[in-house]
């Protein structure tokens, strides 16, 4: 049995180099100015067949920020008697061409500190850290408090709100872990500077109230510390050695008779 061999394109399409170089050309100089268009438009690279009657060139890209791009153009004609037409004419990244990272939605764009004076930064719809009104905090002292004043807020913070901040403020630079509580006398646990929060996690964070101290006025973690301690003790010596005298008896003095 005798195979149907498959046609391609015709040789007319596959010649048609320039007809797709000057449909090129034509395009290029849209955004940037028949002046510069033809430099735009490079060496041709391949034709690639799309269906019997429709063939793709690609020619490099050779305008400033574009490299590795390649100007696709695909040609078509109805039969042998028709014209070729031009049927699209596109500007396609290649291999090793320089494109833009995916498009990532302004809300996970935002880190923390991006925040600044007059910004707005309402919460998502379905933000898990928080819940509505007090009585799905999980936080039994939120919800005796609210009930015993009769006041509520909106929204509160859910338990895995709370696990999330309790996470971050250990392992940040206010923890048990850093540099400055390695280093530290005491652990704020201990000094009476340590303001502890409100609420559940009221035995593990809390405020420093020491205006000396470099985590004055933030969260610090109870085994967090520093040099500012209330329990440090001034030390009484002189932080420089000085030598006791010493009386060389080692050289003869002679008195000087007067004159």
């Amino acid at each position: 049995m005798n195979s149907v061999p498959t046609l391609g394109p015709p040789p007319r399409l596959v010649d048609a180099v320039e007809i797709a170089r000057s449909a090129a050309v034509e395009e290029a100089a849209a955004d940037i100015g028949h002046e510069a268009a033809a430099g735009a438009v490079g060496e041709h690279l391949e034709a690639q067949p799309e269906d019997e009657g429709a063939v793709t060139h690609f020619f490099a890209a050779t305008q400033g920020g574009y490299r590795g791009w390649r100007w696709s153009v695909t040609l078509a004609a109805a039969g042998d008697d028709t014209p070729v037409t031009v049927s699209e004419v596109v500007l396609l990244p290649g291999s090793e061409a320089l494109v833009a990272p995916a498009w990532v939605p302004w809300s996970e764009r935002v880190r923390p500190g991006d925040l600044g004076v007059g910004d707005l930064l309402p919460p998502p719809e379905d933000d898990e850290r928080v819940v509505p009104a007090y009585i799905a905090s999980d936080d039994p002292a939120v919800e005796e408090v609210a009930v015993e004043i009769g006041l509520g807020r909106m929204r509160v913070l859910s338990r895995f709100g709370r696990e999330s901040a309790a996470r971050r403020w250990h392992d940040g630079e206010r923890g048990p872990a850093s540099d400055m509580a390695r280093a530290a006398p005491g652990r704020c646990a201990t000094c009476a500077f340590f303001l502890p929060i409100a609420g559940s996690m009221r035995g593990a964070f809390g405020a420093c109230a020491n205006e000396y101290s470099p985590a004055d006025g933030a969260v610090v973690e109870v085994g967090f510390g520093c040099g500012a301690h209330s329990d440090v003790q001034p030390d009484p010596m002189s932080p420089v050695a000085v030598a006791e005298l010493v009386y060389d008896d080692g050289v003869d003095l002679e008195p000087v008779g007067r004159t």
